[in-house]
């Protein structure tokens, strides 16, 4: 049994390496360049799904799409669309956002991820008190700010009950003695960090010690702390101000909010009348939402007011309009797993990734060997005050004077490569009063830019998923690219290529029959009654609408225009036929149909089509372009690897 068990295990292994091999053998090889078999299945296996979805494409099929993309990047790179400075900018800013992935795998982010999860269970209200020093004030005029908030906090020790009082008289925030130091309430991400980390470790009544931020000084008085409520899920119809009037707005509302009294669906009302479309598609379903989210107050404490699932409100005004919400989920707070995507992004950005770069740039520092080197007195000898002006020349240094600034891995840097960047960098960080503190912040920024460059470079090399994915994104802005030059931009500018197709395809752009006149629909069969008795007096739909529709009532809804056989507006069953339609009876509503005229189905018109029009002549364009690229950019397959892949399909 071991010895058998010994043999599987060294199958295994042997099986697991020629995969491994397979994966490295050319399936493709087209303009000079070979494309492998792991390359094909990793594209294929992350579409898989969506192929079959969409077509259920043969290997062979998907394999020819494979290669038609890859000739298009070829092509790209053939008209230079690679060296293009958009080209570059896009991805370089990708390439920074991938890599930030795998260099900020570490402990740090984990930590801090998991401390803004804990803090965003509550918002507290603070009261502080600020003397103003910015980071680059000169330690003379540092201590001077230190020792007056150090005097300060003493004084509030003092008298804790007078810390408003101090805060209006002494601190230096703007406005204080209107704000008396209160804040508003705030949770995880709204402060900066090294403030919010003081308050959330206060408790209530409590003082803290001096707070450094890159403000000055803060003396901070945690005034409460409260739980964060759980979001709610609402829906919502809306009727906006911005084409109506507030009067016509209101009175829309209400006429909606007496169908819903009558028993219609809200989800039917949000479709049809609701002015946010975003949310009407879905009858109006919003997402989660906490009070402050969506600063719009009134709405906000309407939703909240709400204590029981499918309760409606009143009519709600707001600055965006009207709206009535109904309650879907009262919500109920988010867990770790639920919240740590999003977190990790936050933690990732702001004051929090300074703290995550430090200790990533330390790490890769270790990994990869580095070693710095004193550069401070010979950069102090050499810059003045024209800095100050943006106006400093950076002269080399000669020889043996451009010493060693540091190495990371095999790569080194010398002062003369700092000095550039020097000059370079005075032009764009912002205005500094010391030399000494603009010479260590570059010199920081350069160090931090540069060893990550370093780790970057490499990791192409190291990591075969980054590999993966930074070379997808590559081609995929250079797929965009020569598609925009080649066939969408071409297409848009051709207004007599794309008439001519347009006369040559006519028969694909065609109206079905359609009818002109109006759809009148009630909630009731007595209403119903009154609206027929009327047309059939001679009475117009708009009249059979006022007469109806008096004093607030909402009897009847009528919507005039042309309506294609099919349309949703129009019932299931109804066959267009002139004249007054029978009655079409569904839950809660009665329909009829008042057609006035019934047009036959022909042709439509350019104007009416010219978004599908080019839409399809960019298709066929891309087509011949296609079988341009194909002549000119060959492509050997190589058969063996392809069977081998065949079969190894087979057995996933």
């Amino acid at each position: 049994m071991k010895y058998s068990g010994l043999i599987f295990a060294f199958l295994s292994l042997f099986a697991t390496a020629l995969m491994a091999q397979d994966d490295e053998s050319t399936l493709v090889t087209l303009n000079n360049r070979d494309f492998t078999v792991g390359e094909f299945k990793q594209v294929y296996f992350k579409n898989l799904d969506l192929v079959k979805q969409q077509e259920e494409r043969s290997l062979d099929e998907y394999l020819d799409l494979f290669i038609q993309y890859k000739r298009k990047v070829e092509a790209a790179k053939e008209q230079g669309l690679d060296q293009r400075q958009s080209y570059l900018t896009d991805f370089a800013k990708y390439q920074e956002q991938l890599s930030r992935n795998y260099v900020y795998e570490d402990n740090v982010t984990a930590q801090m991820v998991e401390q803004a999860y804990k803090r965003s269970k509550e918002s507290l209200k603070t009261s502080h008190i600020l003397i103003l020093c910015n980071w680059d004030a000169t330690p003379q005029d540092t201590l001077v700010a230190y020792n007056k908030a150090k005097e300060l906090r003493q004084m509030v020790l003092n008298t804790p009950d007078n810390f408003n009082d101090i805060a209006a008289k002494y601190s230096e925030e703007p406005k204080a003695d209107e704000s008396r130091g209160s804040l508003d309430y705030f949770t995880v991400f709204e402060m900066v960090y090294p403030y919010e980390s003081v308050a959330y470790n206060l408790k209530v009544g409590e003082i803290s010690d001096l707070v450094r931020t890159q403000f000055g000084y803060h003396i901070v008085k945690l005034e409460d702390r409260r739980p964060v409520l759980p979001k709610r899920t609402v829906s919502h119809i809306m009727i906006g101000t911005r084409f109506d009037s507030l009067d016509t707005a209101k009175d829309r509302i209400m006429e909606i909010s007496g169908l819903l009294e009558k028993g219609v669906a809200f989800e039917d009302l949000a479709k049809q009348y609701s002015d946010d479309k975003n949310t009407g598609i879905n009858g109006g379903l919003m997402r989660p939402f906490t009070k402050g989210d969506l600063k719009a107050p009134p709405f906000e404490d309407a939703a909240f007011a709400l204590t029981q699932k499918g309760q409606i409100s009143a009519p709600v005004q707001t600055r965006f309009g009207w709206h009535i919400i109904r309650l879907e989920d009262m919500g109920k707070s988010p867990t770790f797993e639920d919240e740590e995507e999003r977190l990790t992004k936050m933690v990732k950005l702001g004051d929090r990734a300074k703290i995550v770069t430090t200790a990533v740039s330390q790490k890769i520092k270790e990994e990869l060997g580095f070693q710095a080197y004193p550069y401070k007195s010979s950069f102090m000898a050499v810059l003045n005050d024209s800095v100050f002006n943006r106006k400093w020349r950076f002269v080399p240094f000669e020889n043996k004077e451009n010493r060693l600034l540091f190495t990371i891995g095999r790569k080194t840097y010398f002062y003369n490569d700092f000095g550039a960047y020097l000059e370079l960098r005075q032009t764009k960080v912002r205005p500094f009063k010391q030399i000494a503190t603009f010479l260590e912040m570059v010199y920081e920024e350069f160090e931090t830019e540069k060893v990550k460059d370093y780790f970057k470079q490499n990791l192409e090399q190291v990591n075969s998923d980054y590999a993966a994915i930074i070379n997808e994104y590559r081609d995929g802005l250079l797929i965009f690219d020569v598609m925009e030059k080649n066939i969408w931009a071409k297409a848009k500018s051709d207004s007599l290529g794309l008439r001519n197709y347009y006369e040559a395809h006519k028969s694909q752009y065609l109206w079905k029959n359609r009818v002109k006149g109006a759809v009148i629909q009630t909630t009731t069969e007595e209403d119903m009654d009154e609206a027929l008795e009327l047309l059939r007096r001679g009475k117009s739909p708009s009249d059979v609408k006022s007469q109806l529709n008096q004093g607030g009532a909402l009897k009847v809804v009528i919507s005039e225009g042309v309506f294609e056989e099919g349309s949703q507006k129009l019932p299931a069953t109804y066959v267009l036929k002139p004249g007054l339609s029978d009655v079409f009876e569904s839950p809660m509503q009665y329909t009829v149909i008042q057609a006035e005229e019934l047009l036959p189905s022909g042709v439509k018109n350019y104007e009416e089509v010219a978004g599908a029009v080019l839409s399809d002549y960019q298709s066929q364009l891309e087509s011949i372009w296609n079988d341009e690229l194909a002549a000119k950019y060959p492509a050997k397959i190589n058969k063996s690897a392809l069977r081998k892949l065949r079969r190894a399909l087979k057995t996933q």
